[in-house]
């Protein structure tokens, strides 16, 4: 199992990027071995369609489930489709999101979070 967390920086004690498509960095772990790496957020300038773009990238990786603070309608759907399960935590690092994935503190989530176009300081 991979499991990728949306994060501010580069290792497990970096914060926790509340966006999904525009977060900075995605940590990808496997919560057996503790093993991660860190990917940049290529979708993080895009003018469109980051959710999508930030969902495929992790499909492409072999991510599972990933950990993040929102997620808009079109990301939502491409996770959803590429069989990505969703959780949400409000902050906090990636350690932590690790943490309480394990002990089960965190759960599911089916649809989207936020509106579209969140991620891009819109309203």
């Amino acid at each position: 199992m991979r499991i990728a967390v949306t994060a501010q920086g580069v290792d497990l004690d970096s914060a926790m990027d509340p966006r999904f498509g525009r977060c900075r960095s995605f940590i990808i772990v496997d919560p057996e071995s503790d093993k991660s790496e860190a990917f940049s957020n290529e979708s993080v300038t895009a003018s469109g369609g980051a959710g999508t773009q930030s969902a495929q990238f992790l499909a492409n990786q072999g991510v599972d489930a990933v950990v993040t603070g929102n997620i808009g309608p079109n990301a939502s759907r491409a996770l959803e489709a590429a069989g990505i399960k969703v959780y949400t935590m409000a902050g906090g690092t990636v350690r932590d999101a690790l943490q309480a994935y394990r002990a089960g503190k965190i759960s599911t989530v089916t649809g989207a979070t936020v509106d579209s176009h969140h991620g891009m300081g819109r309203r």
